[in-house]
């Protein structure tokens, strides 16, 4: 479970480089909700989303792609970002303002990118996104069988 150490003291920890060999190899794909909306309705808050995420990302890191979508069906909980890719876990998040969670999933893609199967360690991901996890989908290529990681 990748929050077995959550609650551990930072001296009890041992830092270890983590295992890059399983980590997602394709594009990193984070996809912003474009039509969320306050929970009142009145003001849509994803395009705003959108462009801050796309600006703090930039276009010259190739291996990530920010794209907008229609919806992600968290209504409840805007605005709500999903980080995905071919082979890696696909996480969704909601909750998000714009300002903190932007830089909240500038430092989560950057992990994603090298962690094992893009399964950032609880520890890794800033508290907004702690909080604001609605979802974590397995990668496509998981065992049918015993339901552990990919070989």
């Amino acid at each position: 479970m990748d929050r077995e150490n959550a609650d551990r003291e930072p001296a009890e920890l041992m830092l270890v480089e983590p295992s890059r060999a399983n980590a997602p190899s394709g594009v990193t794909v984070v996809s912003v909700c474009i039509t969320c909306k306050t929970a009142d309705g009145a003001i849509v808050v994803g395009p705003d989303m959108f462009e801050s995420v796309k600006a703090a990302i930039g276009e010259s890191d190739r291996k990530v792609q920010v794209r907008p979508v229609q919806c992600l069906s968290v209504c409840k909980r805007p605005a709500t970002v999903a980080v995905s890719s071919s082979d890696g876990y696909t996480f969704l998040f909601g909750d998000l303002q714009t300002e903190s969670g932007t830089a909240a999933l500038v430092s989560f893609v950057q992990s994603y990118q090298k962690s094992d199967y893009g399964l950032v360690p609880w520890r890794e991901r800033a508290d907004v996104l702690r909080k604001g996890m609605v979802a974590r989908v397995p990668p496509l290529r998981w065992s049918p069988d015993d339901g552990s990681a990919p070989k």
